[in-house]
């Protein structure tokens, strides 16, 4: 008899095939019976590298070919990086599984400078993310932004070149890749507030696919869940997707309460509207949308629809 077959839908970038391999082994220790494969996908995000990531589709960016696959039945599963999952699933799709363990947090790269505070006057600073943009000119409004597409290794091959003085990457990201050394440093969510999701590896499914969600379930991570539903009901509330200036971040405090930050800022930094508040951690949806609420009444709407 035929071993039964598991396959897994995933970007061709590097760091996704990684994410994509790091849920292939721990499926196949979970299931040795089961046949485990990748299925690697070219999505529009990954073709198109030339334009900034908020001029050339927003929502599910890097998403849609990979759900193609799974609707047609050519894959079981897709992995994805859930600061790139949209609020809202297409109808018929389910996100049964939230994986945590890595950092959230936004790593300063630079060949020459220990943090941003250190950047000389006017630095030329690069990032593919509003989000990173509109909180580093806050802090820094002198300095140069410039957007910086591409996979991890094209983006520090450019700094490497001289063409900007630092950029911003996401901790996870080199950290998975073996490149923690480049990091200078894990910036402050004071300094920088997290993606909605960043870190975290979420599995899809076509929600009818009752098998493959029995054999993924076990790799739900009920904490990191917990935290990602507070962060991505703020996003729900903004209508916002992870290229546009929105940052939330949810913490488990240390008595069991989970504590949730986000704001909203202008790409260019002359705006930031923030907020936070502290509940009971199965209130998490419920918190999300009124802290989204707050900033909405405090001119994050006027800030998003001046976009």
């Amino acid at each position: 008899m035929a071993a039964e077959q598991l396959r897994i839908a995933t970007r061709q970038s590097e760091l996704a095939l990684w994410q994509a391999r790091h849920v292939q082994a721990r499926l196949r220790a979970l299931h040795p019976g089961v046949e485990v494969s990748l299925l690697p996908i070219s999505t529009r995000g990954d073709q198109i590298t030339d334009r900034p990531l908020a001029a050339i589709g927003g929502k599910g960016l890097f998403l849609k070919e990979l759900e193609n696959a799974l609707v047609a039945g050519e894959a079981d599963i897709a992995v994805h990086s859930m600061k790139d999952v949209p609020a809202e699933l297409p109808p018929g799709m389910s996100l049964p599984v939230i994986m945590g363990g890595a950092s959230p947090y936004d790593a300063f790269v630079s060949n020459h400078w220990d943090s941003p505070a250190d950047l000389p006057r006017g630095a030329h600073l690069g990032t593919s993310s509003l989000r990173r943009a509109a909180q580093l000119k806050r802090y820094r409004p002198d300095l140069q932004v410039s957007s910086l597409r591409g996979n991890v290794g094209t983006r520090l091959g450019k700094l490497d070149a001289g063409d900007f003085d630092a950029i911003i990457l996401a901790c996870a990201g080199l950290d998975r890749l073996g490149l923690s050394d480049r990091i200078r440093l894990s910036l402050p969510p004071e300094i920088c507030l997290p993606a909605i999701g960043q870190g975290v590896l979420g599995i899809e499914i076509v929600a009818t696919n009752t098998r493959a969600g029995e054999l993924i379930a076990a790799l739900d991570d009920a904490p990191c869940r917990q935290r990602v539903v507070a962060e991505r009901a703020v996003n729900a509330r903004l209508a916002g997707s992870c290229h546009l200036p929105i940052a939330a971040h949810a913490e488990l405090t240390a008595d069991g309460e989970l504590w949730l930050r986000a704001c909203v800022g202008a790409p260019d930094g002359s705006e930031m509207v923030a907020d936070e508040m502290t509940g009971p951690v199965d209130e998490g949806e419920s918190m999300g949308v009124a802290l989204a609420e707050r900033l909405l009444a405090a001119g994050a709407d006027r800030i998003l629809a001046n976009l």
